[in-house]
């Protein structure tokens, strides 16, 4: 597997419950607001009141893409500067015995660029006879990354990804399951 580490930032238990939420691809008995199903997958938004930014679960299906090279794919931050036009930095440095990322995007006129820095981790795991890899991400504050003027700090990301096998096709498609949002 690969060797993608956070150094520690998440418990083996917050692993594990993304592979149980996972395997329900329920939306937990909130309100959580159908945006989009189409091709196999389905984006659902959830408002949070205190804040009024939402939360989004994301469920479906990829054909002709093996999970583990997914789980290579979304955690190489290289490759995700040459087809995201929207970086404008984005790199991990470590911080405290820690892997930190820094990623600013760029934004349209009249809005201000976003960075977030957070840390993440990949792991595999067996989960009821079938492997899956899980991402979870979360920002963190560290000294290394002080906030830029005219740029908006996204101070409470997190992120959580599995990736499993659809069993057909010999291992080639995938279903998958991605929440993101602000704590």
């Amino acid at each position: 597997m690969m060797a993608h580490s956070a150094a520690g930032g998440f418990l083996e238990e917050q692993f594990r419950a993304v592979c149980a939420e996972f395997q329900k691809h329920e939306l937990g008995g909130a309100d959580w607001e159908l945006l989009v199903d189409t091709l196999g997958i389905k984006v659902f938004r959830l408002r949070n009141q205190q804040s009024g930014l939402y939360e989004y679960k994301v469920f479906g299906v990829l054909e002709d893409c093996p999970p583990d090279v997914l789980a290579d794919v979304y955690m190489d931050l290289n490759y995700r500067k040459q087809w995201d036009s929207y970086v404008k930095e984005l790199y991990e440095e470590e911080c405290d015995g820690k892997n930190v990322v820094y990623w600013e995007v760029n934004y349209p006129f009249p809005m201000s660029n976003r960075d977030y820095v957070y840390i993440r981790d990949c792991r595999e795991l067996d989960w009821e006879g079938q492997k899956v890899y899980v991402v979870l991400a979360k920002s963190v504050e560290v000294p290394q990354f002080p906030e830029k003027s005219g740029v908006v700090r996204v101070k409470q990301y997190k992120q959580s990804l599995a990736l499993v096998s659809d069993g057909k096709k010999g291992s080639r498609g995938i279903y998958f399951a991605l929440v993101y949002g602000y704590m």
